[in-house]
C-alpha cells in the first residue's frame, strides 16, 4: 500500500512540475503541432490531386517551388502547364497506398518523407510500383507551403 501511495505522489509531483514549466520551454508541443500542420498540408495536396482540384494544388505550392520528377526539374509554372494535369489523371487512374509520413520541423522549415505503392493501368500499361516522396515546406504568414517536391519510383520487387 505504501509503495502505491509513493508512486501516486511521484506521479502527481511530476504532473505538477510539467504544468509549471514555462510555455517557451514546451518546444516539443509546438513541434508536434507544427508536424501535424505540415502533414495536413501534404494530405490536402494529395487529396486535391485525387479530386482534380488544381486550384488547391497550386495554392499549396510556394511561388518558387521546385518539382523533381521523371529525371527533370520544373518550376511552378512549368509544373502547372506540364506535369500537373498528368499527375491528376494518373492519381485518378491508379490505386495508391501511402506509407507512413515522417515529418521533421526545424524552425520555419520542415521536410517530410513517405513511401507509397501504386497499382493499376496508366496509358494502357500495367503499373505496379513502389515510390518515395520528399517534400520541403516553409512556414509563411498564411501557414505552411510546399517549396520542393521530389518523387521517385521503381517497379515493385516480386
Amino acid at each position: 500500500m505504501r509503495v502505491l501511495t509513493a508512486l501516486k505522489l511521484v506521479s502527481l509531483l511530476g504532473a505538477a512540475l510539467c504544468l509549471s514549466v514555462p510555455p517557451s520551454l514546451l518546444h516539443g508541443q509546438e513541434a508536434t503541432s507544427d508536424s501535424a500542420a505540415v502533414a495536413e498540408v501534404i494530405q490536402r495536396f494529395h487529396a486535391a490531386l485525387a479530386s482534380a482540384d488544381s486550384a488547391t494544388v497550386l495554392a499549396l505550392l510556394a511561388d518558387d517551388v521546385v518539382v523533381l520528377e521523371s529525371g527533370g526539374l520544373e518550376s511552378r509554372s512549368e509544373y502547372r502547364a506540364h506535369h500537373l494535369p498528368a499527375d491528376i489523371r494518373f492519381t485518378q487512374a491508379v490505386k495508391s497506398k501511402r506509407g507512413l509520413l515522417r515529418v521533421v520541423v526545424s524552425g520555419d522549415v520542415a521536410w517530410a518523407v513517405s513511401t507509397s505503392e501504386v497499382s493499376g493501368v496508366w496509358r494502357d500499361r500495367a503499373i505496379d510500383s513502389a515510390g518515395a516522396e520528399l517534400m520541403v515546406l516553409t512556414r509563411e504568414v498564411n501557414g505552411w507551403r510546399i517549396r520542393a517536391i521530389h518523387w521517385s519510383s521503381r517497379p515493385k520487387e516480386r
